[in-house]
């Protein structure tokens, strides 16, 4: 067979490998399907929404003690991150530790006070409470929150796996959790601005990297240590 034959036989097989692989580059998409990225399944959503702070009150109390100051003063921290507006402190009525919860109220007023809080963004309400439970006082207000969907949305059988894809529930229990975890929900909207420079640190970096010594004697001397 001549090398002329070989030639001709062998254009239709390159031509047929040369449409397989344009083929195989070529992009498929999938409509109807679950997205296979969680952050687009389970977005994070920052949003105002009340928060709330129980104080457990005993029927004795007459100040507030050191676990009950802590309450007040996390729910001021919070406050002054990401909340606005009017703190709402509401006390039980109708529970056994009613009086206790308004003996308790002078003592919450001072601590929001001493934290920063103006005296007309602090307002005292009632709620009913049951007769018998020892109920809380409640510090509200409203506050920047990350937040998700529910989680739980079984939509499809875990079985149907056909195309190896996520399920519907896949990321969201990880997505709440980085949700209630970070400190300042604004974070995930983009960065911070950047801090003013500390000149006289920067000078003292600078000449730590050139070799030049500092004008104040290290604190253990620059003797040689001997054991």
């Amino acid at each position: 067979m001549s090398e002329r034959n070989i030639s001709i036989r062998m254009k239709p097989v390159l031509a047929l490998l040369a449409v397989a692989l344009l083929a195989g580059c070529a992009q498929r998409e999938m409509t109807g399907s679950i997205p296979d990225d969680y952050r687009t399944n389970h977005p994070i959503v920052i949003s105002e929404k009340e928060q709330v702070s129980d104080i457990p009150v005993g029927h004795a109390d007459n100040k507030l003690s050191i676990t009950q100051r802590s309450i007040v003063q996390n729910a001021i921290a919070n406050y002054h991150a990401n909340g606005s507006g009017v703190i709402h402190i509401l006390l039980p009525a109708g529970s056994p530790n009613e009086h206790a919860a308004a003996r308790l109220r002078g003592d919450i007023v001072a601590v929001l006070r001493k934290g920063g809080v103006k005296q007309f963004n602090i307002s005292s309400e009632r709620y009913q409470a049951g007769a018998d439970e020892s109920a809380p006082i409640r510090l509200s207000y409203s506050a920047m929150a990350a937040s998700t969907g529910p989680c739980g949305q079984w939509p499809k059988d875990l079985l149907d796996t056909a195309d190896n894809r996520h399920y519907a529930n896949f990321g969201c229990a990880s997505q709440n959790n980085l949700a209630a975890q970070v400190a300042n929900p604004a974070d995930l909207l983009g960065p911070r601005a950047q801090t003013t420079i500390d000149a006289e640190r920067r000078g003292i970096v600078i000449d730590d990297y050139r070799g030049v010594p500092a004008e104040t004697p290290h604190p253990l001397g620059a003797q040689e240590v001997e054991y």
